[in-house]
């Protein structure tokens, strides 16, 4: 049997199970479906995704609701989050807040669908799978090829990061130590050496490492830039004296601004196609609806009240990353701070970009939960493919602002917004095709699907001219310092 054979088989399996049970129901308990492996698990364990899981090989179910929380919580906050205050510089407070709780709301409504899918679907192990499911052969292929775009994307960005951090914590005020593109290759040969282990269970450790890392350096910064007497770009300028700091509550920015400004709040909460890889290896995925709503309610509390406190404090002299508002000393410490999160982001996204092409490369085979050589052999052929792709990336677009904007608008929204109502109108519509609840649910997800069209042409449109009219746009694969921290010319 070939693996889209199987495939299909274990799906119409699932659907064979639904019927005998009067069809899937959102929400429901349905035990048939997932199977709960217990932590340090000696016995073998049947998995709808991974097969037969027994000793001498890998334990795919080991993660945990708190492990789940801190995967969940990093793989969001990192790159997402140096944005913001920027962001609220180009709409204005008032409506930066609003978008956020906005976006904040639908991802986390599309999130839920995951958990629901995936009950219904025990099989599916990433976005692809309930592409599959939902739509075929195209909707695998569609999903597939979106979702891998956009871990290596975010990859990408995480590796330009460490870049950025690297050149700024080793850069003076007129040299920094080391080539740009030098710095890059070694954030990129970093991101390998953690994205090869081969299971999230051993991976969530990095994520309470990353999510501590960050959130002390963005603390550190917002510190900073309240107790300054003025940001670094605006002491540049106006080194004595008044500063005008032009805090506008509302704003009125152009078309594409406003659509690069969505679609980086939309990479803020861009994790979503992530959940289905976390949800696959937790030890009782009924805990993960609870798990990600406190995630995304952190989520939110974290990024309005970073973007409003430094935005506040610097105006229209915030930076973008925001970690360079404080000047270059609090801009070393900052950076310096923020590594290890970069490189948990770099892990995180690089190992499920890997795990997707080798779950689908081994799906229906022994090699798959077995460590035989062929099981090596293509996990590390996956990761390091993954890798070198992210590395091209980051080193073909070196403006961290520009790239997390192209992401969030080519990307973002087809990843973590569209799929989801086409998921439950495949799981819901149909069984129950009257009544003004089924009629206002269609709706929603009907808009949400228009909606996630219009951000991702529109978006595009707004990153490109970002891209185009950006006067600070270094060349690929170059030397120049990419963190403003050296003030003369190469």
């Amino acid at each position: 049997m070939s693996h889209y054979d199987s495939e299909k088989f274990a799906i119409e399996q699932g659907e064979k199970r639904d019927s005998l049970n009067g069809g899937p129901r959102a929400g429901k308990d349905n035990n048939y479906a997932v199977e709960i492996a217990p932590a340090g698990q000696s016995q073998h364990v049947q998995d709808a995704v991974f097969g037969d899981m027994g000793e001498g090989g890998p334990n795919y179910r080991a993660v945990g609701p708190l492990g789940a929380f801190a995967l969940m919580t990093k793989a969001n906050i990192g790159l997402g989050v140096l944005s913001i205050p920027f962001v609220f510089m180009e709409v204005g407070m008032v409506p930066g807040v609003i978008l956020l709780l906005v976006i904040n709301l639908i991802i986390m409504y599309c999130a839920c669908i995951i958990g629901d899918f995936k009950m219904n679907h025990p099989e599916v192990y990433a976005i692809a799978d309930a592409g599959y499911v939902v739509g075929g052969r195209f909707g695998r292929e569609y999903f597939g090829l979106a979702f891998v775009l956009f871990m290596i994307f975010v990859s990408a960005s995480g590796i330009l990061a460490i870049g950025t951090a690297l050149n700024a914590v080793s850069s003076t005020a007129t040299k920094h130590s080391a080539c740009t593109a030098i710095f890059i290759a070694v954030a990129a040969f970093c991101g390998f050496l953690l994205a090869q282990i081969r299971t999230l269970g051993k991976i969530s450790w990095l994520g309470w490492i990353g999510l501590v890392s960050i959130m002390a350096a963005i603390l550190t910064l917002t510190i900073a830039v309240g107790v300054q007497e003025r940001p670094y770009l605006a002491a540049k300028e106006f080194p004595t004296g008044p500063w005008p700091k032009d805090l506008k509550i509302t704003n009125s920015p152009t078309f594409s601004v406003a659509m690069s400004s969505i679609n980086s709040i939309v990479f803020a909460f861009a994790a979503t196609p992530t959940y289905f890889g976390i949800i696959s290896e937790m030890r009782d995925p009924r805990s993960y609806k609870r798990t990600m709503c406190i995630s995304m309610g952190l989520l939110y509390i974290v990024y309005a009240v970073i973007g409003i406190v430094v935005y506040y404090f610097c105006g229209k002299y915030v930076a973008n990353p925001a970690l360079g508002s404080a000047g270059p000393t609090m801009k070393k410490v900052a950076y310096g701070i923020a590594i290890p999160a970069l490189l948990a982001t770099v892990c995180i996204y690089l190992h499920l970009a890997a795990k997707y092409f080798f779950v689908r490369i081994l799906a229906g085979t022994p090699h798959l939960s077995s460590s035989t050589k062929v099981h090596w052999i293509t996990w590390y052929s996956c990761v390091v493919g993954s890798t070198i792709v992210a590395y091209v990336i980051g080193s073909a677009i070196p403006i961290f602002g520009n790239l997390i904007s192209l992401v969030g608008a080519m990307i973002g929204p087809s990843v973590c917004v569209a799929p989801y109502a086409w998921m439950w109108y495949h799981d819901n519509w149909k069984l129950n095709i009257n009544g003004r609840r089924s009629t206002i649910m269609l709706a929603w997800n009907g808009f949400l699907f228009v909606l996630a069209i219009f951000l991702t042409v529109a978006g595009t449109y707004g990153a490109i001219v970002a891209i185009i009219n950006d006067p600070n746009r270094s060349k690929p694969w170059g030397c120049a310092d990419n963190s403003n921290t050296v003030e003369v010319p190469e």
